[in-house]
């Protein structure tokens, strides 16, 4: 149903969906699942803990909640940027910058989505995050067939198979990531993403 047809009523009940997946937004990325409450998220959202309920069965569901439209929109960002480009190489380029604006729009949802993809810290009930790894492994998928076409076009040396190449640039671009998380005051996401790609682009040895 287009927005505005929505009742009065049907709105107030999607802000206030918004407000709780915010404040659980915070809470997890800051402190993790097992450290944060129900209540702790209904507090910072100033709604009842009953209002929680009302939206969300469990502390588990509201966190798969969370996870899986986080992931929808981040990937809907990278793939949409990838599919802009006119050729691989400025498809990995749209790729590197996309990662680059998602950052530093979101630190917040980059944190928790890295946690998630990378395992970071989290090993709690087995299928919890099955989805969202489903999800990535897609996308991966994705990015291969980026560098298997730029292969096929001889755009790209054949040096190794494309879903490992695809795995590593969008790990490589993770940790750079996470340096940055770590230490903002002194390490910058580049903005040029040949800083990043030339690595993959060039090699390190000289010829």
């Amino acid at each position: 149903m287009p927005r505005e047809e929505l009742t009065r009523r049907e709105r107030e009940k999607l802000s206030h969906r918004k407000e709780i997946l915010d404040a659980a937004l915070h809470l997890f990325s800051e402190h993790g699942f097992y450290n944060v409450s129900m209540q702790q998220v209904s507090d910072r959202a100033e709604f009842s803990i009953g209002t929680l309920y009302n939206f969300f069965d469990n502390k588990e569901h509201l966190y798969k909640t969370l996870l899986d439209e986080l992931a929808g929109k981040f990937q809907h960002a990278v793939t949409s940027a990838i599919d802009a480009g006119s050729d691989e190489t400025e498809m990995l380029r749209n790729y590197v910058t996309a990662k680059a604006a998602i950052f530093c729009e979101n630190t917040e949802v980059v944190q928790l989505y890295f946690q998630e993809t990378n395992g970071a810290s989290f090993n709690f009930k087995a299928g919890l995050d099955a989805e969202i790894r489903v999800r990535h492994a897609k996308f991966n998928e994705r990015l291969a067939k980026v560098f298997a076409d730029g292969i096929k076009k001889k755009r790209f040396n054949n040096i190794a198979d494309p879903y490992f190449l695809a795995i590593a640039v969008d790990s490589f671009t993770n940790a750079i990531l996470l340096g940055c998380l770590e230490d903002p005051e002194i390490r910058f996401y580049p903005q040029d993403p040949d800083v990043l790609l030339n690595i993959f682009f060039k090699g390190l040895l000289v010829s």
